[in-house]
């Protein structure tokens, strides 16, 4: 800046004082304004174009969009399936689907295709009993299966203790207050069709499924006495108690109709 008003001073020698002062300032004030608006930062921002789709997909009848934080095994049980089932359906579907690679937005085949098996809870095999005088007076009559009443399943107490927390939106079962190996019991026969840890917030689980319509799910057991495919029968120890994935030991229990988790106490004798 001083060499440029010493250029302008040295360009006019012979002009009167006053006025090289007045073309002085001038040039100085219109320097000034030549920087200011060099260097001033600009206030309004670029526009920016939102090029995010607003259209939502929808997710075909049975199927089930992949959300953040899911696993394979959450969703088979908030579906009402056995992990197993899900994936092999699945990969008969897409032989580059990998179960433990899900990614968000993908979609999982969640209801049994045409043809397909699923795994089913071992059938009750019923003994006819007859008085033996009466079996040599009168033809036995066709056994008839049992009318269970409502709610539809008949469940025994999965463990010996208390009820430290009730069946809630959040709860989504019963947690029953005990030690670390006390026993913990099927509550009717079925077939186990998980047993594992992938589970985040369950820790040591496993599930058995009863029939097409009700699973039961035992969490934060410390041991797990029986593996994915195992038949087991009411009242057959299947776990030990324990507190993995939570800070005190404790069972807690689920049952889901159809996926979906119903408070298990009214089907507990």
């Amino acid at each position: 800046m001083r060499s440029i008003l010493r250029s302008i001073a040295n360009s006019m020698p012979n002009m009167p004082k006053s006025l090289s002062h007045c073309f002085l300032f001038a040039a100085l004030s219109a320097s000034l304004l030549l920087i200011t608006a060099c260097t001033t930062p600009r206030t309004k921002p670029a526009t920016v174009t939102d090029r995010t789709s607003s259209v939502v997909e929808q997710t075909p009848p049975g199927y089930y969009r992949v959300k953040k934080g899911d696993t394979l095994a959450r969703i088979a049980l908030d579906n009402g399936q056995a992990p197993r089932d899900v994936a092999q359906w699945n990969s008969a579907a897409n032989p580059s689907f990998n179960p433990n690679v899900i990614e968000v937005g993908d979609l999982i085949l969640v209801k049994p295709p045409a043809g397909s098996k699923v795994a089913k809870a071992p059938e009750k095999k019923s003994t006819p009993t007859t008085d033996k005088t009466d079996a040599l007076t009168s033809t036995p009559e066709p056994t008839k299966a049992e009318v269970v009443a409502e709610p539809g399943i008949r469940l025994s107490w999965p463990a010996k203790g208390k009820v430290s927390a009730e069946f809630s939106e959040s709860n989504k079962g019963i947690d029953i207050a005990g030690k670390v190996g006390e026993p913990v019991l099927a509550a009717s026969d079925g077939k186990v069709v998980y047993a594992g840890n992938s589970l985040r917030g369950y820790g040591n689980l496993i599930i058995v499924k009863h029939d097409n319509t009700y699973l039961t799910a035992y969490a934060h057991n410390s041991k797990l006495l029986v593996k994915e495919g195992d038949s087991v029968r009411k009242g057959q120890k299947i776990a030990e108690m324990g507190d993995t994935d939570t800070t005190a030991p404790k069972l807690h229990f689920e049952l889901r109709v159809n996926g979906k988790p119903v408070n298990p106490t009214p089907y507990l004798q």
